[in-house]
């Protein structure tokens, strides 16, 4: 039943997000200056999130910076930690990075590449003792999403998923990028 409601939750945040990008998005920012500066190519954004509960903690924190070409490509590359705790059972922190590579066909269309690697450390307690995992692991998302100016919501599946030696509990995840 937890997992029906974490998607219920993340199908009405989804909505929330996409109505309000929506309405934001009635103004045209004004367009950045065309001097071919570097920094005025480069955005900012990434994802914060958090979740707790009753004995779940759940903390991530995902900085990415992206270099536009142009109106259609960009290239770039982020950073990754989150901490998970659920009481008297399970820890884990993750940390690592990712080389990402987007394409925009038409402005309202984001298809994206990325390759990820992360450090995983888990501790588990049970009855019996202690338990600790290390490992890394590899994931390569294809991915395509809808967007509205600096947001874009969609969702992405890792072709090297293995059920046996992942993190995530699916190959598919939705996501929300946001960048500045």
């Amino acid at each position: 039943m937890k997992s029906v409601t974490t998607f219920a939750e993340l199908v009405l945040l989804t909505v929330i997000l996409g109505i309000s990008s929506v309405i934001s998005a009635q103004e045209k920012p004004l367009p950045k200056a065309k001097t071919g500066a570097f920094w005025e190519r480069v955005d900012f954004g990434g994802g914060l999130g958090l979740g707790i509960s009753s004995g779940y903690t759940n903390i991530t924190v995902a900085p990415s910076a992206i270099y536009n070409f142009n109106d259609y490509f960009a290239l770039g590359s982020g950073l990754q930690y989150s901490y998970l705790k659920q009481k008297n059972y399970y820890s884990s922190n993750v940390f690592g990075g990712s080389i990402m590579g987007f394409f925009n066909p038409i402005e309202e269309v984001q298809l994206s590449l990325e390759l990820e690697e992360v450090n995983v450390n888990n501790k588990y307690v049970d009855l019996g003792g202690n338990y600790s995992r290390s490992f890394w692991n590899t994931g390569l998302f294809l991915g395509g999403g809808y967007r509205q100016e600096n947001v874009i919501i969609g969702g992405r599946i890792n072709v090297l998923y293995d059920k046996d030696k992942d993190i995530y509990g699916s190959a598919f995840m939705p996501f929300v990028r946001v960048f500045f």
